[in-house]
């Protein structure tokens, strides 16, 4: 089934380029849910089944959702897991006509914002996507500094990837040395190249950088 689109409009109420994909089986709440968002000019997607959504998902495009737990063929829970295994960084609000704290909590340990029970109070809603919103934007923005610098880091030698992971693992200039038979100047060399390849202020930020991001560094 194609999307519903909300009518266009400015979207002050939301992060620049953000868009929140409702995903509901049933047709009114989504055409409801929409104009109430377009109603604080806030952009969104409607989409009556899982498999239309994924159809037209896009990933690099900061967003969140507003999931229904029970839909038809696929469940919200399952379109949850699709995503995480997906590496989705997406805020997930999951709402529900038959919640319970069983259910919450399923969604919230899976990695959900939030979880409203159907009918839901209007103004909670706004508030609970636009917080979802912001959200978004700092996991989306997060995301992409972390893919600049996976980029980077693809750039070095084998022998600097070899540095690197000992830096990491905090073991000193000197000791690097001697483990590599080479001298220590020789690895402060090496360590100022992977500094600027990486384009980070230290090797103390790189390093943090690199941990937070939970980057690998293979051969």
């Amino acid at each position: 089934m194609r999307a519903h689109h909300a009518p266009p409009g400015p979207a002050d109420g939301q992060p620049r380029g953000s868009v929140v994909y409702i995903i509901d089986d049933d047709q009114e709440l989504c055409r409801s849910l929409a104009w109430l968002l377009e109603s604080v000019k806030i952009r969104s997607q409607c989409f009556t089944d899982v498999r239309s959504f994924l159809d037209s998902y896009d990933r690099d495009q900061p967003a969140c959702m507003v999931l229904d737990v029970r839909m038809p063929e696929v469940s919200g829970f399952e379109l949850q897991e699709v995503l995480n295994r997906a590496g989705s960084v997406i805020p997930v609000v999951f709402v529900s006509a038959h919640g319970d704290i069983r259910m919450s909590v399923r969604a919230l340990q899976n990695g959900a914002v939030d979880f409203l029970e159907k009918p839901y109070d209007p103004q909670h809603m706004l508030d609970v996507v636009q917080r979802a919103l912001r959200t978004a934007q700092e996991r989306f923005s997060l995301a992409a500094r972390h893919q600049v610098l996976q980029a980077r880091l693809s750039s070095l030698s084998p022998r600097e990837r070899e540095i690197l992971r000992m830096v990491i693992d905090g073991v000193p200039s000197k000791n690097i040395a001697t483990r590599l038979g080479i001298s220590t100047k020789t690895v402060d060399v090496h360590r100022t190249r992977i500094r600027e390849k990486a384009g980070a202020e230290s090797m103390a930020t790189l390093v943090r950088d690199v941990l937070q991001a939970g980057l690998g560094l293979s051969q």
